[in-house]
């Protein structure tokens, strides 16, 4: 097999784990927000809100991580928006109140924005003819949240629910470190250093980008 081959194989197997552990991670509170509701005595808005504070995260961030994707190169931005989650979800562990939880949450939404950096990241190691399978095979990805609802429930049962955090922060840190040692960057997949922000941002002057965000909306839920 070639070198290239090679390359194109890690890139996308590791962005694959990657992108299932960030979702894994991204989902937590869906079932890690039961214990706390309990221990805080939260009524239903403040749990909803609880829930839903990662995932409006995650969907806001995720233009500005495929920008700086497009212009710093997936492999870097990846790597450096898992770290970046590390330390706050390991604080979760640590946190008693209303008001940290939240904090933290928003922390944990980053991960969700892994979705965008990994899609610009993997599809340029790939041709037209083969872009679709290899994004469709990391979009499998997205099982990382069906992967919360298992494991989160298990470590509950095993010890307390502060071993959630504890484990998925250990196992979002081995991720990064397995990400950046066995993938590579191409400059040339990044965009021109002369390329400005409006031009960037000119894509979302066209009505059909709108539509598919709707489009997008409606059957992922975000």
């Amino acid at each position: 097999m070639s070198r290239a081959k090679v390359q194109q194989a890690l890139v996308l197997s590791m962005s694959t784990l990657a992108f299932t552990v960030c979702f894994m991670v991204w989902m937590m509170f869906a079932v890690l927000g039961v214990p706390i509701k309990e221990l805080l005595q939260l009524n239903e808005t403040q749990f909803g809100l609880l829930a839903a504070t990662p995932v409006l995260t995650g969907s806001l961030v995720r233009l500005p991580l495929g920008m700086l994707t497009d212009r710093f190169g997936g492999r870097v931005v990846f790597f450096l928006l898992m770290l970046a989650c590390v330390l706050p979800i390991y604080l979760i562990a640590e946190a008693t109140a209303y008001w940290q939880f939240l904090v933290l949450g928003l922390f944990v939404g980053l991960a969700g924005g892994s979705f965008s950096v990994g899609i610009a990241y993997v599809a340029k190691w790939f041709d037209k003819d083969n872009q679709g399978l290899a994004m469709g095979i990391f979009g499998a990805g997205n099982a990382g949240s069906a992967l919360t609802k298992f494991l989160a429930p298990a470590l509950i049962a095993y010890g307390s629910w502060q071993l959630v955090p504890q484990v998925f922060s250990a196992i979002l840190f081995i991720t990064a470190l397995l990400f950046w040692f066995f993938t590579s960057d191409n400059k040339a997949h990044r965009v021109a250093s002369s390329v400005s922000l409006g031009e960037q941002l000119a894509a979302l002057k066209d009505p059909a980008v709108w539509r598919y965000c709707q489009y997008y909306s409606i059957v992922f839920g975000d």
